[in-house]
């Protein structure tokens, strides 16, 4: 029986190291993918004092860099596109702008709107001013459903090493 244990302990403890590093993996390859420079620390919030911010696409700035920061967004960067497919409330303009700044600012307020959040290899800034129109909601950081909240996340963290202590526990009981 302590054969069986030798060999399951190191694979309970592989897939918790899996699932605990996941979000840092995706995060080693989302800077990989676009450089991102930053001149002030990505910590806390930049919203503006009398008011929310959020994050668009820069007019004038490469399209096939934009192109590939939209594709970043809504690929590896999970941003919620849906608005922006075709017949959402946010397709029209189908320019890639437009669908770029919905794209970079879902990102941005999902990711705790830091300066980094809203950099994008340098196609992408913060405004003040609300980019919504029509039925296109630019959501703001208290609107966004489609991620955990900061805490929520280390709820479920916490959750995976309860598991593998009450595995361990049942275990060492059983053999």
């Amino acid at each position: 029986m302590r054969s069986k244990m030798c060999f399951f302990l190191p694979l309970v403890f592989m897939k918790c190291y899996l699932v605990m590093g996941r979000g840092i993996v995706l995060q080693e390859k989302s800077q990989a993918t676009i450089p991102v420079a930053t001149l002030s620390p990505p910590e806390g919030n930049t919203t503006f004092i009398d008011g929310t911010t959020w994050c668009v696409a820069l007019a004038g700035v490469s399209q096939a860099d934009l192109q590939k920061a939209l594709d970043w967004a809504c690929g590896l960067g999970m941003a919620d596109c849906k608005a922006i497919q075709q017949g959402g409330p946010c397709y029209e303009p189908d320019t890639l702008v437009s669908h770029a700044s919905f794209a970079f600012n879902s990102y941005y307020q999902t990711n705790g709107n830091s300066d980094i959040a809203c950099n994008f290899g340098g196609t992408a800034a913060l405004t003040k001013h609300n980019p919504s129109y029509g039925k296109c909601v630019y959501s703001t950081s208290g609107s966004v459903g489609s991620s955990a909240p900061p805490s929520l996340r280390k709820h479920n963290q916490s959750l995976v090493w309860s598991k593998l202590a009450t595995l361990l526990l049942l275990l060492y009981f059983w053999i």
